[in-house]
């Protein structure tokens, strides 16, 4: 099969196109044929050494795609071959093959194409627990969002809003502001603008009940911009590490700073069709609006990366093989 891959960390030039081993799998996996992978921050922390990779080089990135089922493992009888499925957490997807074990599989309804399961249910289903688990949202409460014209921004601003909250999102540029502002953000404000003073006195000076932090390097400004007992979570470091937290001052304001992981969540298959049920709901109840994916072929995932790092690109970027 082809796939993209790389042998040395470094920038997009590091990734190569080109054929390996088709995956083996077990009796309690299934063979996914790709037709739609999502690409993600995650993988650029990958490609450059950030993050742990286990294993020997050639490396493949992606965990998160949507294709047809190509072969069914041994042990394995509600699944058969040619059904629509989709993932959120698996391994090696950046190739025409992946192995996706029974327990992470999410079976896909007719109204959801494979472009669309790809680009919403990693950033759909992170929004989804940062509003109801990390910090339930209650109608009136005042939440600020990180990159709010990202791809788990927009999810984020339009399920706050579904929640009746009252959204502030944060962005680099004019232009995507108006993005955040299109699907729902009730104020926007520009990081290069003095935005905790701008919060504040949005907020009559108290500040806000929530911040979804993202960035990392920005998360003693997000506990700043939080009013007295208020909670940020901290789900990504997009930006960079964030600076020490000391406890006293928690203490001291009653704030509340907690962690988010996706993968503490989707801890079975039940989870994940439970939580993605709901997901596709509200797509197709029009209630989650999607901005359109941009689509590279996998060969080019060179530029994709490239694009991904600019921090030009509004919602989800897609690789096909």
């Amino acid at each position: 099969m082809k796939a993209l891959v790389f042998e040395t960390f470094g920038g997009p030039e590091v990734l190569q196109y080109k054929e390996i081993a088709d995956p083996v799998i077990t009796a309690n996996e299934i063979l996914v044929r790709t037709k739609a992978v999502g690409l993600n921050f995650a993988d650029i922390y990958r490609r450059k050494g950030n993050y742990h990779l286990a294993g020997q080089p050639p490396f493949i990135l992606g965990y998160e795609g949507a294709g047809i089922v190509e072969k069914v493992g041994s042990n394995i009888y509600n699944i058969q071959e040619g059904d629509r499925i989709a993932f959120a957490d698996v391994p090696f997807a950046n190739a025409e093959f992946v192995a996706v074990p029974l327990d992470k599989v999410i079976l896909l309804p007719d109204e959801i194409s494979f472009e669309m399961a790809a680009a919403i249910l990693l950033q759909g289903l992170t929004a989804q627990y940062l509003v109801t688990d990390s910090y339930a949202i209650q109608p009136g409460d005042t939440v600020l969002i990180h990159a709010a014209a990202g791809g788990v921004g927009q999810n984020l601003i339009q399920m706050a809003k579904l929640k009746g909250a009252n959204v502030i999102g944060l962005t680099s540029s004019k232009e995507k502001a108006e993005v955040a502002m299109a699907i729902g953000a009730d104020h926007v404000f520009l990081y290069k603008e003095q935005w905790v003073q701008k919060v504040k006195e949005h907020t009559g000076g108290q500040g806000v009940h929530v911040v979804y932090e993202s960035v990392g390097s920005t998360l003693q400004d997000s506990l700043e911009a939080t009013k007295v007992g208020g909670t940020v979570v901290f789900f990504g470091m997009s930006g960079g590490d964030p600076v020490a937290v000391d406890p006293r001052m928690l203490m001291d304001t009653s704030k509340t700073l907690t962690g988010g992981d996706l993968w503490n969540v989707l801890t079975s298959f039940e989870e994940r069709k439970i939580r993605s049920q709901q997901l596709f709901e509200w797509i197709t109840d029009g209630k989650i609006k999607m901005h359109e994916p941009t689509i590279f072929a996998l060969k080019d995932g060179a530029k994709a990366h490239d694009l991904l790092e600019s921090r030009k690109s509004v919602g989800k970027i897609l690789l096909q093989p």
